[in-house]
């Protein structure tokens, strides 16, 4: 991975062509997302290698949505008329030793920068459980990885650049921009075209994994923030049969003086012998190394390892966040329906997530435990499960994850956003046209 310069800037920009269609993904008769369960609405995608070049396509349309990595399950990215890739611009810009940030273009990949930053001695504070997704997609979704102390994946953002309906290229900074950043960094692909983010870093560390099973559920009922608390990140991981959580995954990490005391029994689960994928009947050979052995953090914070496909992409995912006040309660809320889920489930992921102060992100001033599922592809199915869910969960005025499938009713969802009025006040001032508004954000932010 090279540092862009100023003079490689110069001339790709001389030397590239007019703006023309990206066929490699739409080789297919349709464009679909990576689980193939989202048919997007055009196969108009345009690439674009440079900011004039997304500026000119900006200009050139009057609806425009970006298509990131497609790790999206709805239509939050889609578009019936055109969509655009900035999948080539995905270097590191610069890398602020001093200030520990790193600046990229929006369409790196975690799995991309994290290498790059450790050979420098630095590294991002989390992780989510895959590298493959885009750091500008994430970020606009408030994608998270796991840590009581730690926030989403966006709360590492100091600074983002963006280009807005008129074509305008805007920056927006944590130290300057105050409310409107924090409008802006979880912005739901509402506010333009973000072409730049610069994250904070701190210092690299090593971390081990180590990973538990058969955790009783009421030791969890009775322990939750010991457990939760017993790593730099935790994972449990359920089907919600058998009064138990499957596995417990435990990422810590290795500091001078603290050592992680793996122990044979971990309040009733016992330590696994072998790698264990969080299906247990599938093979662990894409996840990342368990069993306690060391390794770098970007190796061991993630669930799956960069080089692999995580799965064969055959699945649906949905998600809540919850209070962590709320966290038991609504643990056992869920597992109530467990006759319901588990016939349609392939597993169950509880993380918690630090608060945040960005208006739309699901974890905005409030701790949050995250409800994940990953279900079989059967939306007929699913479709039945989640509003069973949404009910169990609507005391604690559960928030979905972006960009994942819910059938919460948009006056529900709107109101769990105290921030909303403004945000989309804020749109109209980016975007007065509604260029990069779409049926999802009109349904789910504007309906009724």
């Amino acid at each position: 991975m090279k540092k862009r310069t100023f003079l490689k800037i110069s001339s790709a920009l001389m030397a590239t062509p007019i703006l023309s269609p990206l066929v490699s993904w739409a080789s297919d008769d349709k464009l679909k997302n990576w689980a193939g369960n989202y048919q997007y609405s055009t196969d108009k995608l345009y690439k674009a290698k440079s900011i004039p070049q997304v500026q000119e396509l900006v200009k050139k349309y009057s609806k425009l949505k970006v298509l990131g990595t497609r790790h999206c399950f709805n239509g939050i990215a889609d578009s019936t008329n055109n969509l655009i890739s900035l999948g080539e611009m995905d270097d590191v810009i610069s890398l602020d030793t001093k200030a520990h940030t790193v600046t990229v273009d929006a369409s790196m990949k975690y799995g991309q920068l994290a290498p790059y930053l450790d050979k420098k001695g630095f590294a991002l504070h989390n992780l989510a459980s895959l590298p493959h997704i885009s750091i500008a997609g994430a970020c606009a979704t408030a994608t998270h990885g796991s840590g009581v102390k730690n926030g989403n994946l966006s709360t590492a953002v100091a600074a983002m650049e963006i280009v807005t309906a008129k074509g305008e290229v805007r920056t927006l900074s944590r130290a300057k921009d105050g409310e409107t950043f924090r409008a802006a960094v979880v912005h739901l692909g509402g506010l333009g075209v973000v072409t730049k983010v610069t994250l904070d870093i701190q210092p690299t560390f090593m971390m081990r994994q180590d990973v538990y099973e058969n955790l009783p559920l009421a030791q969890l009922q009775q322990h939750f923030e010991a457990i939760v608390s017993s790593g730099y990140s935790v994972s449990l991981f359920t089907d919600w049969q058998k009064k138990r959580i499957n596995e417990v995954w435990i990422k810590s990490r290795i500091e001078k003086g603290k050592t992680f005391d793996a122990k044979p029994e971990f309040y009733g689960a016992k330590r696994a012998t072998k790698n264990l994928h969080p299906i247990a009947e599938l093979s662990a050979v894409n996840c990342t190394e368990q069993m306690g052995v060391p390794g770098p953090w970007y190796e061991r914070l993630p669930h799956f390892r960069m080089g692999f496909t995580p799965s064969s992409g055959k699945e649906l995912q949905s998600e809540y966040f919850v209070p962590r006040k709320n966290a038991v309660e609504a643990i056992l809320a869920v597992e109530k329906l467990n006759a319901h889920i588990s016939p349609h489930l392939m597993i169950t992921e509880l993380r918690t997530i630090d608060a945040d102060n960005f208006w739309m992100s699901p974890c905005y001033k409030q701790p949050s435990l995250a409800i994940h599922f990953t279900w079989k592809q059967d939306w007929a199915s699913v479709k039945k499960v989640l509003p069973m869910i949404e009910k169990e969960l609507a005391p604690f005025k559960a928030r979905p994850h972006w960009g994942k499938l819910f059938t919460l009713a948009p006056a529900q969802l709107q109101s769990r956003y105290e921030k909303l009025p403004e945000f989309k006040q804020l749109m109209k001032e980016y975007d007065p046209q509604g260029k990069f508004r779409n049926a999802f954000l009109d349904t789910n932010l504007f309906g009724s």
